[in-house]
């Protein structure tokens, strides 16, 4: 379990992230088509999972503008964002703010990719949601960089996990 903050206030996830060095592990969530996506889809690509609890708040849609704009810019990358957004939000918010460089995935009908990677929220009042994190992926499939974001509303350090790539 790891401690976080919102606004001060600590509140704790289900589990860790994934170690470095070791296979991510997979998962199937639910594309803006209604689809499915899973981390096998992207096999041989460079990942960047963008984890957070909502689009509905400034600092969630501020990592997903500013990882658009960075995954434009790399090579054999995909940045995947994931959230507990219904697909159909995840696709209006991008649509609006023309992201196209940026894949949503949605986990509200399991919620198993947040217990699988350790980020569902156990108590507090976002429980239930996804906390700030990011994951970075090789081409391999191995976790190369982690950061479980201290604070809920603080953004994740872009420059250190696109470094990674």
């Amino acid at each position: 379990m790891a401690q976080i903050t919102l606004k001060g206030n600590p509140v704790n996830t289900i589990g860790n992230l994934p170690e470095t060095g070791t296979i991510a592990p997979d998962f199937t969530l639910v594309k803006n088509d209604l689809s499915l996506g899973s981390l096998a889809d992207y096999k041989g690509k460079n990942i960047v999972l963008n984890i957070f609890p909502s689009l509905d708040t400034g600092t969630c849609a501020a990592s997903v503008r500013r990882f658009n704009a960075e995954a434009s810019k790399l090579e054999n990358t995909v940045v995947l964002c994931i959230s507990k957004d219904l697909p159909f939000a995840q696709a209006r918010f991008c649509g609006a703010e023309g992201l196209e460089d940026v894949h949503n995935l949605s986990d509200y009908r399991t919620g198993q990719f947040g217990k699988d990677y350790g980020v569902e929220i156990i108590d507090g009042p976002l429980e239930g949601l996804e906390s700030r994190a990011v994951v970075v992926i090789n081409t391999e499939g191995k976790v190369i960089y982690t950061e479980q974001v201290p604070e809920i509303v603080d953004e994740p350090d872009y420059e250190k996990a696109l470094s990674m790539l």
